[in-house]
């Protein structure tokens, strides 16, 4: 597993290099290397450092954050289905941001975070009170519906106040389709505590979300304190999901995508599946991002538009397994 993960860090640092050297002008790996080691400010090396390096590791931040936060919601609720995207927690994100722009006028990222983290908490927190409330309680099923119904209705309002204001349609346009271009170092470190935070609760809480997956009552059997393992959990959820919508707008189904594929590498074993969907994440997310600047050359896709090419299909195929089920 440890040999996996070298692996992983790898091809993550090969695929990063590719981010930052692909694009509309295509720029040499050694003008890479030379913008970090000896910048003589040339045009190239000002795109590498202004433009390409935080677009780079903003996707690396996001893929990471977006995919760990899936597979916690995976373990968690024990639904296949779950994902950020698909349980309303970045619809409930995104509504509190464009709120914030439409009442407070703000394009400050630093607000952005916090409204987002706030939009996201509240979500997640209904959406788990609309899925007990069906039959049969908690079940994958149902919370899978209470998420669907929830971004059904919170993406209307949201669509709504931006056809009631021009002014915040303009400002967060781009934003809202999930895009990692645009983002400067600074924006980058704001929200890098958050994400921090969220990943070093996921990474510590391996071993209780393997035992919790099996099944509450097998967890509180074996000792387990199921409320706390819960009420942590979603914190890092929380943090994970809504740090990256405040940065990149909301970005769906990488959360639902990398941690089957990692399931399908490593087991059921999350100490093992948290770190490998961490590095996964940030791969996929930077071949998506290198594909949105490439397909239509010279204009660019917002790699939240190209995800769901991918993602889609997957959902379906999931969602067909499950009723076979």
């Amino acid at each position: 597993m440890g040999l996996g993960i070298l692996v992983g860090l790898g091809l993550l640092c090969i695929c990063f290099m590719a981010s930052v050297a692909l694009g509309v002008a295509d720029i040499s790996l050694q003008t890479v290397f030379h913008s970090l080691t000896a910048f003589d400010g040339s045009t190239e090396q000002l795109i590498i450092r202004t433009v390409r390096l935080p677009r780079s590791f903003t996707a690396v931040l996001v893929g990471g954050s977006v995919a760990v936060a899936g597979a916690m919601m995976q373990g968690l609720t024990r639904n296949p289905l779950a994902d950020p995207g698909i349980l309303g927690i970045n619809a409930g994100a995104s509504l509190a941001v464009v709120g914030s722009v439409f009442w407070l006028g703000t394009t400050s990222l630093s607000i952005y975070a916090g409204f987002a983290l706030l939009g996201a908490g509240i979500a997640a927190v209904t959406v788990y009170f609309l899925g007990s409330l069906g039959r049969g309680g908690l079940t994958p099923l149902n919370l899978t519906i209470a998420g669907a119904a929830f971004t059904a209705l919170v993406s209307s309002i949201t669509t709504g106040v931006l056809i009631l204001s021009q002014r915040t349609l303009e400002e967060i346009r781009f934003w809202l389709a999930g895009s990692v271009a645009g983002r400067d170092l600074d924006l980058v470190v704001q929200v890098l505590p958050f994400l921090a935070v969220g990943m070093i609760i996921a990474l510590l809480m391996g071993k209780q979300l393997t035992t919790l997956s099996l099944g509450e009552d097998i967890a509180q059997g074996l000792g387990q304190n199921t409320l706390w393992i819960k009420v942590a959990a979603a914190v890092s959820i929380v943090l994970l999901a809504g740090g990256s919508v405040a940065i990149a707008g909301p970005i769906g189904f990488v959360g639902l995508i990398i941690p089957h594929i990692v399931r399908f590498w490593v087991g059921v074993d999350y100490r093992w599946i948290l770190p490998y969907s961490a590095i996964t994440g940030a791969i996929l997310l930077l071949i998506a991002d290198i594909g949105a600047r490439l397909i239509i050359q010279p204009q660019e896709l917002p790699v939240g538009l190209v995800m769901p090419l991918v993602g889609a299909p997957f959902f379906i195929y999931l969602t067909r397994w499950q009723v076979r089920r």
